[in-house]
């Protein structure tokens, strides 16, 4: 694809990008997919998918209390346990606000832990990473944003997500779909959303703008970037996923190339179908 070329005159030092079709062939890679980064806040992806596995394998439901009182592992999820970013302090009623957390991935990956008895880095390689055949993947730390990770490795979850095989397509479909509809919050990176959609674990592009994915994007885009220079979208009406790492931290230089990047990939996708 000529469109990941636009990687080489991005100002980050080393940059790697694919796009993978929804029947998980390749239309194009470009750059050194076979480095390692880190994937920062796309760990969210890679942890709520184990979390979605173990409430299929019954160790845990999305309904039980997880988090503060009243939260449930769907609200830990969706963002909507009412936990601040970065420190366990209450900030809302669970379900009334979408208040983006790290804290609550990591209070999530402790219940899971707690749950299944299995430290949650290895749940998470032994759900999700082995089954794929993500060799290069890891998690030292935080279930929130401590994952690297390669684009080789990345394009094996990319076609994961648009073709389920470690999951019961229905529930990759509930992740992927607005949960707590209506909810306003901060996209971090990008202010303040009116509203602010999410799935379990799943941004959700709908109508918001500015946005890190393209302006010709479809509202069913989903995905997560990283404040490491990373994302991962899957655009259902596409029929395509991106994954793009890179060595430099996301700042002003990001939101002015990912937009017209994934604008260039669309276009260049619908055009190879006719």
């Amino acid at each position: 694809m000529e469109s990941l070329r636009m990687i080489e005159t991005w100002p980050a030092p080393t940059a790697a990008a694919a796009v993978v079709r929804a029947d998980g062939t390749l239309a194009g890679t470009h750059g050194p997919t076979g480095q390692r980064f880190a994937l920062a806040s796309v760990t969210k992806l890679l942890s709520a998918y184990a979390a979605l596995v173990a409430v299929e394998e019954g160790a845990v439901e999305l309904g039980e209390p997880a988090g503060p009182e009243g939260s449930t592992v769907r609200h830990l999820l969706a963002h909507t346990s009412g936990l601040a970013f970065d420190e366990q302090r209450t900030m809302a009623e669970p379900g009334t606000r979408r208040i983006y957390s790290n804290t609550g991935f990591e209070t999530l990956a402790d219940h899971l832990a707690k749950a299944t008895e299995i430290p949650f880095p290895r749940y998470l390689h032994e759900a999700v990473l082995q089954p794929l055949g993500m060799a290069s993947t890891e998690l030292p730390g935080s279930a929130a944003k401590d994952a690297v990770s390669t684009v080789a490795d990345l394009i094996r979850f990319a076609a994961e997500l648009q073709a389920p095989t470690l999951l019961d397509r229905t529930t990759v479909q509930e992740a992927t779909s607005v949960v707590h509809p209506g909810l306003n919050g901060v996209l971090p990176g990008y202010g303040r959303q009116k509203p602010n959609d999410w799935g379990l674990g799943f941004e959700i592009r709908g109508t918001k703008s500015p946005h890190w994915t393209g302006d010709t994007s479809s509202p069913r885009t989903f995905g997560h970037f990283g404040q490491s220079g990373t994302f991962l979208w899957v655009d259902p009406e596409a029929g395509a996923a991106g994954v793009a790492l890179t060595d430099r931290d996301f700042g002003p230089w990001a939101a002015e190339v990912w937009t017209p990047f994934t604008d260039a990939v669309l276009a260049e996708l619908a055009e190879s179908r006719g």
